[in-house]
């Protein structure tokens, strides 16, 4: 079972918690973690591309020249491909480039996200997490005596509202929920900070 240090808010050790194994003690799978990153940063694109084909192009209505006897090659429009100002064959058009891994794939692939944070030594939980009200500063008292000074994902058992309006003006820090926890985001951020609660509930949820 992965134990690892657990921290008060002001950066004191308040003894060890023990984690899940099944969810936090894995051997990480690397192509399935690529898959999930895929799959995320293909459903991030806005596939809003597109160009403008012969019927879309505006003018070409009429004939430029009479079919035969003028000793050029046949034309049908001014706005076919092979004509400056035309349309384009086979271009992009909008479209949605989102697809969706099989439910045990994304499970694993979390899982591995985590156990990866583990084994890396790269995981910080904390007892408890609560400011009085909203204040950027509370977020960088709080980095500052646990030593990270990297990118930060701080994820809490439930949504709150002074937690993240307090890590929204830092740069490198977001705050997430176990729900919405993802692939991306935990390979994305150097740290993971959790609340106590939030690998209690992880556990439950992914095991």
């Amino acid at each position: 079972m992965p134990k690892v240090a657990l921290f008060k808010q002001d950066g004191s050790q308040a003894g060890d918690v023990v984690l899940n194994e099944s969810v936090f003690g894995i051997e990480p799978n690397t192509h399935v973690l690529h898959e999930a990153v895929v799959m995320q940063r293909a459903s991030l694109r806005q596939g809003t591309h597109a160009v403008k084909n012969r019927s879309e192009v505006s003018g070409g209505g009429r004939k430029p020249w009479r079919q035969k006897g003028t000793g050029r090659a046949r034309q049908g429009s001014i706005r076919s491909p092979q004509w400056v100002g035309g349309g384009t064959v086979f271009g992009p058009t909008p479209r949605s480039y989102s697809y969706k891994l099989p439910k045990k794939v994304r499970r694993l692939a979390l899982k591995s996200a985590l156990s990866s944070k583990v084994k890396e030594e790269s995981l910080v939980v904390l007892e408890s997490l609560s400011f009085d009200a909203p204040k950027t500063k509370e977020v960088v008292n709080m980095l500052a005596a646990l030593n990270v000074n990297e990118k930060a994902l701080i994820v809490t058992a439930d949504k709150d509202e002074t937690i993240i309006r307090s890590a929204n003006n830092l740069q490198g820090v977001k705050v997430l929920t176990v729900e919405e926890v993802n692939v991306l985001d935990l390979l994305t951020h150097d740290k993971l900070i959790l609340t106590k609660d939030a690998a209690e509930k992880a556990g439950e949820v992914l095991a």
